[in-house]
């Protein structure tokens, strides 16, 4: 029987790695359009940090002088305890009052705003000690602190921290986030291990190849977890392998512990996306056509290795039953 030339090994490997790359940069490019901060543009709240009161962890920060984009450090846990503080410009003065509210539940201590001290002045309106508070809409820029809890939820829900609006009701701007589950600590706990992982992979010198692909999906499970989806972004990191990782080219190293973590993105991406924005007819065309070229790159991976071509139709099948092929 004619072996496989090490040229066509060469290639089947990098064509099976450019298909897992093409899986993976969808769900980046996916988890980018699937935004659901629910923020105003920073308009009005022009910067905030959201923290943990009990444990004065920084779970969210965002400045719009500098990014459209807030950074999240730690997912909010629903029944967590915040502190919220925030900076509101108001840019000129307006009819009537401005109206700061908040969604949370009264916090252990009690009091549930604090004026960082400066030149705006609340008047008569500043009420520390109740959920919502009205003054008089002058022109200026203050610091608050909002203190609250965050209310008991049983799925990821999207919550109001702060919201400020006009005199008519109108929303001007907020601060929402999304709350989940205990389901994240389970996620925490598993990201932490892998993140150990990743570190072990490159002080034991495997290649950057494979560490650099494996950081991504770290990132891709927070990125996840940041838009309420915990048990997807936990069964992705249960496809990462947890042992076996060869010592030798990235090609070589990537090839056979990536064609796991593909079978399970490609999944997730397109369960979320059907999910998002109904069954698009394009995608499906697109789905469709890389099942067409999986089978005939499963065909030529049994000629080198079973466990290749196993993991590829087992990614062949799953989009196949998501496709209803």
């Amino acid at each position: 029987m004619r072996k496989p030339s090490r040229q066509g090994g060469n290639k089947l490997r990098t064509k099976a790695l450019a298909i897992y790359l093409i899986l993976l940069l969808t769900i980046v490019s996916f988890t980018s359009i699937m935004s659901a901060r629910g923020i105003g543009e920073g308009q009005w709240i022009t910067a905030y940090t959201v923290e943990d009161t009990q444990t004065g962890q920084k779970l969210i920060e965002a400045d719009f002088a500098t990014s459209d984009e807030p950074t999240v450090f730690a997912p909010v846990i629903s029944g967590q305890e915040l502190t919220v503080t925030f900076t509101v410009n108001v840019v000129i003065s307006g009819p009537g009052n401005l109206r700061l509210s908040t969604n949370m539940q009264r916090p252990s201590g009690g009091q549930y705003w604090e004026l960082i001290p400066g030149d705006y002045d609340l008047g008569a309106g500043y009420a520390p000690n109740s959920a919502s508070m009205e003054f008089s809409w002058e022109q200026g820029t203050f610091e608050m602190i909002c203190y609250g809890k965050v209310s008991t939820v049983t799925k990821s829900t999207n919550v109001t921290l702060v919201q400020l609006s006009g005199t008519t009701g109108d929303v001007l701007d907020a601060i929402k986030v999304i709350v989940l589950t205990a389901g994240a600590d389970e996620f925490q706990n598993l990201y932490d291990q892998k993140e150990d992982k990743l570190q072990d992979l490159i002080n034991s010198g495997v290649a950057a190849g494979y560490t650099e692909m494996y950081e991504n999906v770290l990132n891709q499970s927070k990125a996840l977890v940041g838009k309420g989806y915990v048990n997807e972004a936990i069964a992705l990191l249960n496809a990462i392998p947890s042992s076996g990782e060869p010592i030798g080219s990235a090609l070589e190293m990537i090839m056979i512990p990536a064609i796991g973590i593909a079978a399970v993105a490609a999944v997730i991406f397109a369960f979320l996306f059907m999910r998002a924005r109904g069954k698009s007819s394009y995608v499906q065309l697109v789905i469709e056509d890389q099942i067409k070229d999986l089978e005939g790159l499963t065909l030529r991976a049994s000629r080198v290795d079973r466990t290749i071509s196993s993991s590829l139709e087992s990614v062949k099948d799953r989009l196949k039953n998501l496709v209803g092929m």
